[in-house]
């Protein structure tokens, strides 16, 4: 069938409007390409970026092993005196010094003079799940500890005195700043300290990996103080030190 004017017509008007729709696309494409300019400044906000990405990680993992290396629960053990028969060391009088977050004094308890001058310390110690010291949760972020009794090495553990009392807040511990939720929260741990070690779906609510007691013992000699702590995530630590001035007044005047 013949074609009319008309529909040459309308071919030539479609090819010319593909011709120029096609051309104002390509002049779209290539006016709106990127110059090396912006190119290069682009780069270089995605390497910025990239540089504070990893900068916020390091702070992060350097804060993560802080927290695994920090020792906490600081508690002082302070030689008043040592009797001597002969060379041996019969006898050590001592005293258990639980100090606050700021350093301060809270407790000053004379204990009973034990026999010997190796001093065995007992506690039980909480290690939380590594997900919590890793966010830095305020209350599962590192061990915690409960002193449970000392005695020397001429002495039976059964015949050890008590350090903490079951169900009290450690003087270290107490922070008045925690939410009421978080002041709850600790409140039951401790009241429920024991628990811990015994039930382990008990553990497993509060987040607990481990509930052990441990054991580690020192030679004490007059003059010297012994730091007790429980590290971000390490054991019950003894450290020797020499007595400062400060205690050593304090124990001239108790």
């Amino acid at each position: 069938m013949p074609k009319g004017p008309n529909s040459h017509r309308v071919i030539r008007i479609a090819v010319l409007v593909a011709l120029v729709g096609g051309g104002a696309y390509a002049w779209y494409r290539y006016s709106s390409r990127p110059t090396a300019e912006q190119l290069l400044q682009a780069q270089i906000r995605k390497l910025e970026e990239e540089k504070q990405r990893l900068e916020a990680q390091k702070k992060h993992l350097e804060a993560f092993v802080r927290r695994l290396t920090d020792e906490r629960r600081v508690a002082q053990l302070l030689v008043n005196d040592q009797v001597k028969k002969g060379d041996q060391i019969v006898c050590t009088s001592l005293t258990f010094v639980e100090l606050d977050r700021n350093g301060r004094i809270r407790n000053w308890v004379p204990l009973e003079p034990i026999r010997g001058n190796v001093i065995h310390v007992e506690a039980l110690v909480v290690h939380f799940e590594q997900g919590y010291i890793e966010k830095d949760d305020p209350l599962r972020n590192h061990s915690i500890a409960l002193f449970t009794r000392i005695y020397g090495d001429h002495q039976a553990p059964v015949d050890g005195q008590r350090l903490d009392l079951p169900g009290k807040i450690p003087a270290y511990y107490c922070d008045e700043s925690l939410s009421r939720e978080a002041a709850e929260f600790e409140q039951e741990l401790w009241t429920n300290f024991w628990r811990l070690a015994e039930d382990p779906q008990y553990r497993k609510d509060k987040g607990v990996s481990l509930a052990q007691g441990e054991g580690p013992w020192v030679y004490v000699y007059k003059d010297y103080s012994y730091t007790l702590t429980a590290g971000g995530n390490a054991g019950l630590r003894i450290r020797q030190e020499p007595l400062s001035i400060d205690m050593r007044q304090a124990l001239s005047h108790p």
